[in-house]
């Protein structure tokens, strides 16, 4: 059995309770493509440095939790990415490839098969199996463990193992979607002898995901070293991987919270990548370093508790919607780059349309319709945010937008963790977040912000609509490709009449790496691709 490698100061209970987080994106600038690309496009830099050495990511907030099935953040699953790994992944293109698994297909209407790589291992010394897929859907899907990724799977009535590198998912009705979701890092397979460890502990007394947490063991290319919360994340180069090893020893996760403390420790050569990069000090990074900025798989929004009042009312959420200038936000906050949304996925994923229409600038009519709800002179109200700058400066721009309709708006700052906590636990009136579009399909992203089922964890607009979530359920088992890209039109039209939340901007992500890094990229969820790269 593993022997646990130090978690400096890992009180369980202080990270434990970040993980009721709904699927919040990092407070990120958004994503990445490199310097000198038009963007929209993408270019992977180069491998050819020289092999080995300590990887430094200087990241803007911590990892909550190191169990991928009980965290629900960016940072978190930027560090599990590279200790786990799924049965499928995206590529460069956003093209489905193998990972863990080596094919798969629809063998009946509503079961895939999926083949599995052979002679693979865990860091525990542990075999990969399909019994070791089960027990880890199994987990996902227990209600015990609560996870907050449940959702994902929750169409899966039963997991099959054929042989030991053949598993078969069984689902209620035909579920295009479930490839897609399996590449999510939400479903990142962890070691069943861990599993059943922390079974174990919560036996004794322990949390869900406590074992885990302290005990995080994948088939990764690097393993889990030390955390050292507040402070730093370290991952060795796991020397047994299955597949072409990591190029450096170690990556170590360094937390830097403040912007421009992040810039410095890239100019000085104490960080080889830093994230994010705030659009106003892209400029500076490109004279001193290199950029990698991408067209976002993520959404920005200001979300409403629609079961608080005044916002139980859809006209003074839509009212809301209507005062703001997201081309200038566009401009002024993320300097030219990301690009406004209609709804709450973009082209990177399955589901966007160009049909659908968002809500456009309208201050008199945002006026009619606050009066028509009863506010003609407009309410007093406060916006939650974290203490991204970003988001800060968002919050500011929409009180300034808000007064010009009678709307009196204070702005509440809130450190990132508590954020998480609040919000899922509907303490807010209304809230500055953003979602991580992880799976390329609209049936997640579109699943975890609005489904009834899931108030507390993504969905903290709290919106609870029978008719929108049969037309979710519609959608995910449509299986003719044009009739399923209609269904997500209807949605996204729907969602913009009911605007429980105020859909903003895709961001694009910003990223800075020094000189010398080489083979660097992040996926369009905005995850680090750390395999391939090399450092001088």
């Amino acid at each position: 059995m593993f022997k646990g490698k130090s978690v400096k100061a890992g009180l369980f209970s202080l990270v434990f309770g970040f993980m009721l987080a709904g699927c919040a994106s990092e407070p990120s600038s958004g994503d990445d493509v490199e310097q000198d690309v038009e963007q929209g496009e993408e270019t992977v830099a180069t491998d050819g440095g020289a092999e080995g050495g300590d990887l430094v990511v200087g990241v803007l907030s911590d990892a909550t939790i190191l169990d991928p099935h009980s965290s629900s953040d960016v940072p978190s699953g930027n560090v599990q990415s590279n200790i786990y790994e799924t049965l499928v992944k995206y590529d460069t293109n956003m093209e489905l490839i193998p990972r863990l698994a080596t094919s798969w297909e629809p063998v009946e209407d509503k079961v895939w098969e999926f083949k599995l790589q052979e002679g693979v291992y865990f860091h525990d010394g542990s075999e990969f199996t399909a019994e070791v897929v089960k027990a880890n859907i199994d987990r996902i899907l227990d209600p015990d463990v609560a996870s907050p990724r449940a959702i994902l799977f929750e169409i899966v009535e039963d997991v099959i193992v054929v042989d030991d590198h053949t598993v078969q998912f069984v689902t209620e009705e035909p579920f295009a979607p479930l490839p897609a979701h399996l590449a999510h890092y939400a479903s990142s397979i962890v070691s069943k002898e861990v599993i059943e460890a922390d079974y174990a502990a919560v036996e004794e007394g322990e949390q869900h995901g406590s074992y885990i947490n302290e005990n995080p063991i994948g088939t990764g290319f690097f393993e889990f070293e030390s955390w050292n919360p507040g402070e730093q994340v370290v991952l060795n180069r796991f020397e047994d991987y299955w597949g072409e090893n990591a190029k450096v020893d170690t990556v170590t996760f360094r937390i830097i919270p403040e912007d421009l403390t992040r810039i410095a420790e890239l100019e000085t050569g104490a960080a080889h990548i830093i994230d994010p990069v705030t659009p106003s000090d892209l400029t500076r990074v490109e004279n001193t370093a290199n950029a990698y900025i991408r067209n976002a798989a993520s959404i920005t929004y200001l979300g409403f508790n629609m079961e608080k009042e005044p916002f139980t009312d859809a006209n003074v959420r839509k009212a809301i919607a209507k005062a703001l200038n997201r081309e200038a936000m566009l401009e002024g906050i993320l300097d030219g780059t990301g690009e406004a949304a209609v709804g709450p996925v973009n082209d990177t994923n399955f589901g966007y349309s160009e049909n659908v229409e968002g809500i456009e600038r309208d201050l008199d009519g945002a006026r009619e319709l606050l009066a028509e709800a009863g506010y003609e002179d407009g309410f007093e109200t406060t916006i939650w945010t974290n203490d991204s700058r970003e988001r800060i400066d968002i919050a500011e721009q929409t009180q300034a937008e808000l007064a010009q309709i009678g709307i009196d708006v204070s702005i509440e700052v809130v450190e990132w963790g508590a954020y998480l906590e609040a919000t899922a636990a509907g303490e807010h009136d209304m809230f500055i977040l953003g979602l991580s579009l992880g799976t390329g399909d609209a049936d997640y992203p579109m699943h975890m912000l609005f489904h009834s089922n899931n108030i507390g964890d993504g969905n903290r607009a709290r919106m609870a609509d029978d008719t929108f979530d049969q037309l979710l359920y519609d959608a995910r088992i449509e299986q003719d490709e044009a009739t399923r890209l209609s269904l997500y039109e209807d949605a996204t039209n729907y969602l913009n009449e009911e605007v429980p939340m105020a859909f903003l901007y895709h961001p694009s992500h910003i990223m800075g790496y020094a000189d010398g890094v080489e083979g660097f990229w992040a996926d369009a969820s905005g995850v680090y691709q750390l395999q391939e790269v090399t450092i001088q």
